[in-house]
C-alpha cells in the first residue's frame, strides 16, 4: 500500500470521534497555533471557478456573542465555545468580483490580467447568463457549505470540536454584525472549541445508514 500523509485509520478514527457538540467547555480556548490552521483551512477552501464568494466573521467579543444568543434559539454553543464563526456570502456576486479575483490570480501566478481575460469572460458569462435557472446568492451559499465542511474536517483532524448551526435568524445576525453594510449575508454558523466532560452526546454511537445504502457504484 502506498504511504499516505495521514494514516487511514487516523482519519476514520477522527471522523468517528467528531460529532455536533452540544455542550462546550468555556474554560478551554483553542490554542492560537491550532486556530491559525483552522483559519488557513478556510482560506484554502475550494469554490466554483475559484471565486470565493464569501467572508468568515470570527466573533470573539463576549457582548456580541450575548447579543447573538437570543437569535440562535438560545443555544449555549454560541457563548460557550472557544470561537464562533459566521459564514457569510458576498451578496449579488457580479463581474466586478470576477475582476477582483483575476487581479489576485495574476498577482499569485506572476502574470498579467490580460492573459486571464478569456477565462474571466467565461466566468462573467456564467454569472450574467447561467446555463440553467440559477439564483446567484443560493449558488454562493452552496460554495460556503464547501468551506464549512473543510473547516469541520480540519478541526476533527486537530482534535477540535465543532457544531454547525442553521438554527439562527440570519437577518438578525446581519443586523447585529452590520453585514449588509459590507455586502455580506450570514448563511450558517459554526461553533468551535472543546467538548464539556459531561456532554452526554459525546459518546453516543453515530446513527448512519450502512455503506451499501448510501453508496452505489455503477
Amino acid at each position: 500500500m502506498a504511504e499516505t500523509p495521514v494514516p487511514p485509520e487516523t482519519v476514520l478514527h477522527q471522523l468517528q470521534w467528531r460529532y455536533a457538540t452540544k455542550k462546550f467547555d468555556p474554560s478551554r480556548p483553542i490554542p492560537d497555533s491550532l486556530w491559525q490552521v483552522l483559519c488557513q483551512s478556510l482560506v484554502l477552501a475550494p469554490s466554483s471557478f475559484g471565486l470565493q464568494p464569501w467572508k468568515f466573521f470570527v466573533i470573539t467579543t463576549p457582548d456580541l456573542r450575548q447579543a447573538l444568543l437570543p437569535h440562535t434559539w438560545n443555544q449555549r454553543q454560541v457563548v460557550d465555545a472557544s470561537h464562533l464563526v459566521v459564514f457569510a456570502i458576498k451578496t449579488g456576486i457580479n463581474a466586478a468580483d470576477v475582476d477582483r479575483y483575476l487581479a489576485r490570480q495574476a498577482e499569485v501566478h506572476n502574470t498579467s490580467v490580460e492573459n486571464l481575460q478569456k477565462y474571466g469572460d467565461i466566468v462573467k458569462g456564467f454569472l450574467q447568463s447561467p446555463p440553467y435557472p440559477l439564483n446567484l446568492d443560493e449558488w454562493s451559499t452552496r460554495q460556503v457549505y464547501i468551506a464549512l465542511s473543510q473547516f469541520m474536517v480540519t478541526a476533527a483532524m486537530l482534535g477540535i470540536d465543532t457544531c454547525p448551526m442553521e438554527g439562527f435568524l440570519p437577518q438578525e445576525y446581519d443586523r447585529v454584525l452590520g453585514l449588509p453594510d459590507q455586502g455580506y449575508h450570514a448563511v450558517v454558523v459554526c461553533a468551535a472549541g472543546y467538548r464539556a466532560a459531561d456532554d452526554k452526546y459525546a459518546t453516543l454511537p453515530k446513527v448512519r445508514y450502512p455503506l451499501e445504502a448510501v453508496i452505489e457504484v455503477r
